[in-house]
């Protein structure tokens, strides 16, 4: 494990493509304060920025990429389609107004995913939301497509409609508090790439005295030690922050391993749902 780099990634199932096994989240980051953040991210090295339509700053993410100086083709883009447009042609542009808003006119993403399952009129809106993906990926407009916060079931269904199946990706909520062991099993079962959201717990348990005193036996921070359990877990874990020295701080996770005894002693933490930030996403 202790092998793992910052430049490391995962190839995606059934594409030219493969994602950075870190990335850096963008949730609650608007405006100037979300292009420093990006900024920041990609000069402490990350290569994978994840936004989405409702966090509303696939604009300022795009403007960021613009500026910096790395190349538009080392940066991996994620970004989320929120729900219908109310028809096919509708979702279809909405998908495409993202990607001109993130990637630029003409541009692409990386990565563009289904945000919820329960959006809409539930089955025929996930199958339409699915086609419009389908769509910009055959046009080359998106590298890869794939769910969030996608159950079991919900993978399944979609094997009715789905040209592309499976899903390259699934982005779920994963942290120690909340594991979510069945959908990780089963989208390891399916050759699907888990991506893990909140991976600090929005730093609500970063006190917790059993991460503690993980943390002080390697002489990291609690954080630093949420981020490398992820990556450990073979999870591509999404930090956010829009402090810079934490941005560093959270890159900085190579440089150690936890062994077999600290893997245990953190997945103990497990609460299940009981554990989750976002409980109406998770079984």
């Amino acid at each position: 494990m202790s092998t793992l780099s910052l430049q490391d990634r995962t190839p995606l199932n059934q594409t030219t493509t493969s994602i950075p096994k870190l990335g850096f989240g963008v949730y609650q980051l608007y405006g100037q304060a979300c292009q420093k953040a990006v900024l920041a991210a990609l000069e402490a090295g990350y290569r994978h920025i994840d936004s989405a339509q409702l966090y509303r700053n696939e604009v300022d993410v795009g403007a960021a990429i613009q500026e910096s100086p790395v190349k538009r083709e080392d940066v991996f883009l994620t970004t989320k389609i929120r729900q219908s447009g109310g028809s096919p042609e509708k979702t279809y542009q909405s998908a495409i107004d993202s990607i001109e808003k993130i990637g630029g006119k003409g541009g692409y993403v990386d990565l563009f995913l289904i945000h919820i399952p329960s959006t809409g009129a539930g089955k025929e809106t996930r199958e339409e939301l699915w086609k419009a993906l389908e769509k910009v990926y055959e046009e080359g407009r998106a590298k890869a497509i794939g769910v969030s916060n996608f159950r079991p079931q919900h993978v399944d269904e979609m094997k009715e409609f789905a040209k592309v199946w499976p899903p390259h990706v699934n982005q779920i909520e994963l942290h120690p508090w909340c594991q979510q062991r069945e959908i990780v099993q089963y989208c390891r079962d399916n050759n699907i790439v888990v991506s893990a959201y909140s991976p600090l717990s929005c730093g609500d348990h970063l006190n917790d005295p059993t991460l503690v005193t993980v943390a002080k036996k390697h002489n990291k921070t609690p954080a630093q030690i949420l981020i490398r359990y992820a990556l450990q877990k073979d999870w591509v874990p999404l930090p956010k922050s829009g402090n810079p020295e934490r941005i560093k701080q959270n890159a900085n996770v190579f440089d150690f391993a936890l062994d077999e005894e600290d893997m245990k002693t953190v997945d103990g933490l497990d609460r299940g749902k009981a554990g989750a930030l976002f409980p109406a996403n998770v079984k």
